[in-house]
Order: C-alpha cells, then sequence, then structure tokens
C-alpha cells in the first residue's frame, strides 16, 4: 500500500514538474506585413525623430524615443507598429524592440493627421552605442 502511494506521489510531482518546467511552446511569430500594408507604407512618415535620457524611478537609464508619424495616404489607420534595432559600438545587431507608435489606446490616425509618440526603453544592454536605433515599420492595420 505505502508503495502505491509512494508512485502516485512520484508520478503527480514528475507530471507537475515537467508542466511547469518541462517545454514550453513556442509563441506565435508577430504580426507582418500584408500586402495591402505593404503597399501603403510609404504614406506613413516616421519625422522629428530623437533621443532623450532620464533616470527611471528605480534607478536605472530610461531612454526614450520620441517623434511624429503622419498618414500621408487616404485611409484610416488604427496600428502602426514600428521594430527599433539597437547597435553594439561594431554595428552588430544587440536587441530589438517592436511597440507601438499607433494603436494599444493612442487611437487611430485619420488621412492627413499626424501624432506624437514617446517609446520609453529601459532593458538596453550597457553595450549599446548610444546612437538612435534603426526604426522600421513592421505593421499596419486599418480600420
Amino acid at each position: 500500500m505505502t508503495f502505491v502511494v509512494t508512485l502516485a506521489g512520484v508520478l503527480i510531482a514528475g507530471v507537475f514538474g515537467w508542466l511547469t518546467f518541462g517545454p514550453k511552446p513556442v509563441p506565435p511569430p508577430p504580426p507582418q506585413l500584408t500586402a495591402e500594408a505593404r503597399a501603403y507604407l510609404g504614406n506613413q512618415k516616421l519625422s522629428n525623430v530623437h533621443m532623450q535620457a532620464a533616470e527611471s524611478y528605480a534607478q536605472g537609464r530610461l531612454i526614450e524615443i520620441l517623434g511624429d508619424v503622419t498618414n500621408a495616404g487616404n485611409r484610416n489607420v488604427k496600428v502602426v507598429e514600428v521594430t527599433c534595432v539597437f547597435r553594439d559600438y561594431s554595428m552588430r545587431e544587440l536587441t530589438r524592440e517592436r511597440v507601438f507608435v499607433v494603436g494599444s489606446g493612442s487611437g487611430p490616425l485619420a488621412p492627413g493627421q499626424k501624432k506624437s509618440f514617446r517609446l520609453p526603453f529601459d532593458t538596453i544592454p550597457d553595450s549599446w552605442n548610444q546612437a538612435k536605433p534603426g526604426l522600421v515599420i513592421a505593421q499596419i492595420q486599418f480600420e
């Protein structure tokens, strides 16, 4: 009887451990530019892009990328997402962050409209070259 209880306990602990610490499912890839969005890409203009640094509340470094996005096309845009690529002093890619400049609470961008954006980063590696990251539009969604 004790053997069965012990075996059941080991089996339950093994299943729990495997579910907790075992292989994790691969996250789905981020949305890609559709053919429609790729054709509209030239209508999304990033301008006045600059950086500023500040101390975060946790005594860390907070880097902010600020700028404007303009919808020069004729469609309402509900999401514009950019990929920010940070590099080291040898120009090797250190990290890339995908962030919203339109959407995620900021509301849509109507044709001809311009909106300011602020992208805060507090996890950039210390080997970053301190240069403005490359910004590439990664996704556009329409209303």
